[in-house]
């Protein structure tokens, strides 16, 4: 079989485009928020029931998909949960109410919940150290990317064909995914198209020894998880917010309809996207021209992060919906840029047959975050507004960007070492 050079940048474009997937259908739905309120009867509360749905199910099943995928493999596990995921969005088109509709939401949450592990283990095999924080920022602009094509995607099949007919394509498009990676996706030691050069190099500076079986317990027992999974918790209610509630903001608060917000909805992902890659080439700029190690340089990339977040804390100061848009966009952007870096750190810190558990578990305590900071929403934002709300996000960063510093920092002799993360002689 004829060989293909740059294999690895092919398999990243396939889990980039996986999950491009999963963020359309999982936007889908605060896309539709305007609509759904008004056919399904929901209020604000309720939706925000309907969205912690979603969030309670992915942060518990983080864990254990990440797990199941370390365990049976990525080829399988991907294709398992694409599957499942892309099955459970179309079933969207049944819900009569927001109970049902937080059924289906939930069934949503369960089967996404690989995504993310799947990804972070993709680029952990199929790159080295060096690459990883590019190959992370690549896929990572997936979401944005899913995310700022839904709204028009989402929206003209809304308006042409109904809201349920919205469901059911983009859910379909999950099943076609899985299909897509089971016959194209191999380890690169399975790959018949692998040049020799490519596996070496990729493989450039790993020991080669049989992988051990995934340690929850190992995983749960590291101080620097613990340090991430804060990171996590903290960060990951703004991408929440941009996912499910700037839809619903800027119609019943800025006095959009849903085709106004249709024109502009797409601004925020966009610049999503242009953090998730600047994030991928800034930490081994960091790295080559202050002489950081490759922890401190990811470090340093999330603190730029954590101060460019202060867009939506002014939100509130702004008349227009055009400039609130502006705002968004400038928080999407510096959350995909830290984003992006901290899965980085995942690959930095834990061996190959960790890393999807450990990733897993990070996304629990996220998701959590969220969750938590969405039912807030819920119950506040009829009576103090949104912008208080909003502005609480970039305090969030902020606190998370110390706490890695603190905690993950390295300082000292370690500040001085060689730029290659600490396990990469061992089993990265």
């Amino acid at each position: 079989m004829k060989k293909i050079r740059g294999l690895r940048w092919q398999i990243l474009a396939l889990v980039m485009l996986g999950t491009i997937v999963n963020y359309i259908d999982r936007n889908t739905l605060g896309i539709l928020a305007p609509t759904l309120k008004e056919q399904l009867h929901f209020t604000t509360e309720e939706y925000s029931f309907v969205v912690s749905a979603f969030q309670l199910c992915y942060s518990l099943m983080q864990p254990v998909a990440g797990y199941i995928t370390d365990l049976i493999g990525l080829k399988l596990g991907y294709f398992m949960f694409a599957f499942l995921w892309g099955t459970a969005a179309a079933l969207h088109a049944f819900a009569g109410g927001w109970q049902s509709m937080a059924f289906f939401r939930g069934l949503l949450g369960v089967s996404e919940a690989a995504a993310m592990p799947s990804g972070v283990k993709t680029s952990t095999l199929w790159f080295p150290a060096k690459e990883r924080s590019i190959a992370t920022g690549w896929f990572n602009t997936g979401s944005s990317v899913g995310a700022m094509v839904a709204p028009p995607l989402v929206i003209w099949l809304s308006v042409s064909y109904g809201w349920q007919v919205a469901f059911v394509v983009t859910g379909l498009l999950g099943v076609g995914m899985s299909l897509l990676w089971v016959s194209l996706y191999r380890n690169p030691e399975n790959h018949p198209r692998l040049t020799k050069e490519e596996h070496a190099y990729i493989l450039d500076g790993q020991q080669q020894t049989q992988l051990a079986k995934p340690s929850v317990k190992k995983v749960l027992g590291k101080r620097k998880f613990w340090a991430i999974a804060a990171a996590r918790f903290l960060t990951e209610p703004a991408w929440q917010t941009f996912s499910f509630w700037i839809p619903l903001y800027m119609v019943s608060t800025r006095g959009m309809d849903i085709k106004q917000f249709a024109l502009f909805a797409w601004l925020p992902f966009l610049f999503g996207d242009l953090g998730c890659i600047l994030s991928g080439y800034l930490s081994p700029f960091f790295a080559k021209r202050f002489k950081m190690t490759l922890v401190n340089s990811r470090i340093a990339g999330v603190g730029i992060g954590a101060v460019c977040m202060i867009g939506p804390a002014l939100i509130g100061l702004s008349s227009s919906p055009i400039t609130a848009i502006f705002l968004f966009s400038m928080g999407a952007f510096a959350h995909q840029m830290l984003s992006s870096l901290l899965y980085a750190l995942v690959t930095d810190t834990f061996e190959k047959q960790e890393v999807a558990t450990a990733t897993g578990f990070g996304g629990m305590a996220g998701y959590l975050g969220g969750m938590i900071f969405s039912l807030i929403i819920g119950q506040l934002a009829n009576t103090i507004g949104y912008e208080p709300l909003f502005a609480c996000l970039s305090v969030f960063d902020l606190t998370a960007f110390a706490i890695i510093a603190l905690m993950l920092g390295q300082r000292g002799k370690d500040a001085a070492a060689p730029t290659l993360p600490a396990n990469a002689a061992s089993a990265d």
